[in-house]
This record gives C-alpha cells, sequence and structure tokens, in this order.
C-alpha cells in the first residue's frame, strides 16, 4: 500500500492554544496539534490511489486538496500528536480499501417452491374461514 515513514515526512505540523477548561495552562500552552497534508502534491500514492482517495475524503479536503486534522484530547503536545498521526494513517488505510464487488446469486427453485407452497397453505387456511356458500 504505503510506506508509514515517507507519508509522515510529508505531513506537517502546527501547535495552536486549546479550548476548553484548564485554566491559566490553557492560556499559556499551544498543546492543541493540527496536521496538515497535501494530497495533490503528495509523491507516496500513485495516480489510481489519489483519485480514490480524493473521492473518498472529498468533505474533508480545502480547495486547493490540503487534509487538515485536529486533535486538542490530551493536556499533552506529544500525545496530542501521537493521537493525531493514528487516526489520520487509519483515514488514509480505510480511504485505500477497495470494496470487494457482490456478486449476484440466482435463487435456488427449492427455495421458490417453498414459498409457494406456503402461500398456498395460507390461501387454504383463509378461505376455510368463510363462511360456506349454500347455493
Amino acid at each position: 500500500m504505503f510506506d508509514e515513514e515517507d507519508i509522515l515526512k510529508e505531513l506537517t505540523f502546527k501547535a495552536i492554544r486549546s479550548s476548553g477548561s484548564g485554566g491559566q495552562h490553557v492560556n499559556k500552552v499551544s498543546s492543541k496539534v493540527e496536521l496538515m497534508f497535501n494530497l495533490s502534491e503528495s509523491l507516496i500514492f500513485k495516480d489510481d490511489q489519489k483519485e480514490r482517495l480524493l473521492d473518498k475524503l472529498q468533505h474533508r479536503l480545502t480547495k486547493e486538496g490540503v487534509l487538515i486534522l485536529q486533535c486538542g484530547e490530551s493536556r499533552s503536545q506529544h500525545k496530542n500528536k501521537d493521537i493525531i498521526i493514528k487516526r489520520f494513517l487509519a483515514l488514509i488505510k480505510d480511504a485505500l480499501k477497495v470494496p470487494k464487488i457482490r456478486k449476484p446469486t440466482k435463487v435456488p427453485k427449492s427455495v421458490i417452491r417453498k414459498r409457494l407452497k406456503s402461500k398456498r397453505k395460507r390461501s387454504e387456511k383463509k378461505a376455510n374461514r368463510q363462511k360456506p356458500n349454500l347455493d
């Protein structure tokens, strides 16, 4: 598929201030990590892989073809960086998966016979519920 070490070289990281609770710590430290990956300028993926990624990740990409992910779950910048890298690699692997083609199968004759037999039984049961015709 692709080499993880090579793809990590193409990533750019930016540390930004995280929002939320944490008091003075949040105001002083840039612990939130933003990951940016330029898919259109990537040299790792082949053309067909790039096409698949563009198709699968189109709602996550900017107009320039840049994937931006953020993580501010932890108070540690290093933990956030590890989390965002794992998320990114999982996202790329999932987008590159080729779905299996479904092969339609024929319905067996025994199944058709069984369905018609049960329909016939049900109709006879309902016909027996009606009042008899005395003509």
